[in-house]
């Protein structure tokens, strides 16, 4: 029987995941709702399955990613996420996730995903890794997306999300001088010249 460990910070959708893979004959060893609780418990319990979200607090999905790939065990990581996939995907597989799943979809396709990265195999989304988009201003603006680092991506999103510096800090264990810097950082990478600008841009990128 396989063990599976679930990182969200949504109740509900821990609960939902948790009750698909117990009737699928999975064993769920574990939950946690934010970065560094779910780094020290997976120490602990050392799972098959690392079911992973990006947006939770404390320490972001991406950066608890690194740290799992960084810890070189057998464990695989599959991101189950809302995230928009084509700003999302690839950083998720440079960062050594195994599989990459929107969570608007049907649950069928996370129980696919599952037992392909079981199995081992990569399961990420075509479309968003061949970089399929036809619109010359969206992919002016992805090929800008691509120096922007992945904890300037996650603050981005935030801004966009309507969350001020001082929140930002707050859930991210960062200062508000730290915030400041990325904010600066992101105007430049991404040729904004106000905060108003960035967030246009992150809601045309699905990033809201």
């Amino acid at each position: 029987m396989n063990s599976v460990f679930i990182i969200d910070d949504h109740p509900v959708i821990r609960l939902a995941i948790r009750m698909l893979l117990e009737h699928e004959g999975y064993k769920v060893v574990g939950e946690a709702d934010n970065g560094c609780d779910a780094i020290q418990k997976v120490k602990e319990c050392q799972p098959d399955l690392i079911i992973l979200d990006i947006g939770i607090p404390k320490l972001d999905g991406l950066e608890v990613l690194c740290r799992f790939n960084a810890m070189s065990t057998s464990t695989k990581t599959l991101i189950l996420t809302a995230q928009t996939p084509k700003l999302f995907a690839t950083r998720c597989m440079r960062s050594g996730a195994d599989g990459y799943v929107c969570k608007e979809g049907d649950l069928s396709e996370l129980l696919s995903a599952i037992r392909a990265v079981l199995s081992g195999y990569n399961y990420f989304p075509s479309q968003a890794l061949n970089g399929n988009n036809n619109e010359t201003d969206c992919n002016e603006e992805l090929e800008l997306f691509k120096v922007v680092n992945d904890r300037e991506l996650m603050v981005l999103q935030l801004f966009a999300q309507g969350r001020t510096n001082k929140e930002i800090a707050k859930g991210m264990f960062l200062s508000n001088k730290t915030v400041s810097t990325y904010k600066k950082r992101l105007m430049q990478k991404l040729k904004a010249k106000s905060l108003v600008e960035l967030i246009e841009m992150a809601k045309r990128n699905a990033l809201v």
